[in-house]
């Protein structure tokens, strides 16, 4: 959680700077994206064994979405090509940890029906 908040972080100081035209649309998109991946993180970090997985999954959900909204920003010209190669890094290395995270529970317990 602690890599997700330190890019968290760097998109909320690039966020005020985002075009006009896209900052209270696709800008609010992504920052609701980066706030519920964070939240849904912390959730998972907290949860009873018996709803850890669902939390993970559901984070590794948003973490895609987060994804192609960042894509999307990129393709549209709201960020440029050194920003987008930040966050697409980032976003990748978190997205190994979650992966890891939801191998490990998998071995632990097999996922709920």
């Amino acid at each position: 959680m602690l890599k997700t908040v330190e890019v968290y972080k760097v998109w909320h100081a690039h966020y005020s700077n985002f075009p006009r035209l896209s900052r209270f649309s696709l800008g609010a998109k992504i920052d609701n994206l980066f706030t519920d991946l964070i939240e849904l993180l912390l959730l998972a970090g907290f949860a009873g064994v018996d709803q850890k997985y669902t939390f993970v999954v559901r984070a590794a959900t948003k973490l895609d979405l987060l994804k192609f909204f960042m894509q999307v920003a990129w393709e549209v010209k709201c960020l440029d090509h050194k920003k987008y190669s930040l966050y697409a890094n980032s976003l990748n290395e978190i997205g190994r940890m979650i992966g890891g995270w939801q191998k490990q529970l998998l071995k632990k317990q097999p996922p709920p029906t």
